[in-house]
């Protein structure tokens, strides 16, 4: 019974119109943010190196890493979110893994992924 009520309250929440975020792709989120009384957006751009949980879940999110000015910066966005303003996927990466967490070690030209091509 309670079950079936949080999954019609979370059903709600769920946002209808997502692009696919795949794993290793460049992707430009453009968060909106609070600062006092002010509402701005902040485009935060990067590589996907993980994804929690399904797309079709109110919880799952995405981390984004960005390199910016020599300091390794990762965010953790929640995929519903209605502060996400849009995702919009620049590039797709070529990648065999899952988790890219060995992009933290690399640095320079040895952290860019190879760009997928449709074939």
């Amino acid at each position: 019974m309670s079950q079936e009520l949080i999954e019609f309250v979370e059903a709600e929440h769920l946002q209808k119109k997502l692009p696919p975020v795949p794993i290793g792709a460049l992707v430009k989120v453009n968060y909106r943010i609070r600062e006092g009384e002010k509402e701005r957006i902040q485009a935060f751009t990067g590589v996907v190196i993980r994804k929690h949980r399904g797309p079709n879940n109110l919880k799952s999110t995405f981390t984004v890493r960005k390199v910016s000015q020599g300091y390794g910066v990762e965010r953790i966005f929640p995929l519903h979110s209605p502060r996400i303003e849009s995702i919009t996927v620049v590039r797709r990466g070529k990648v065999r893994r899952a988790k890219l967490y060995y992009l933290r070690k690399l640095s320079g030209k040895k952290a860019r992924l190879a760009e997928e091509t449709r074939g």
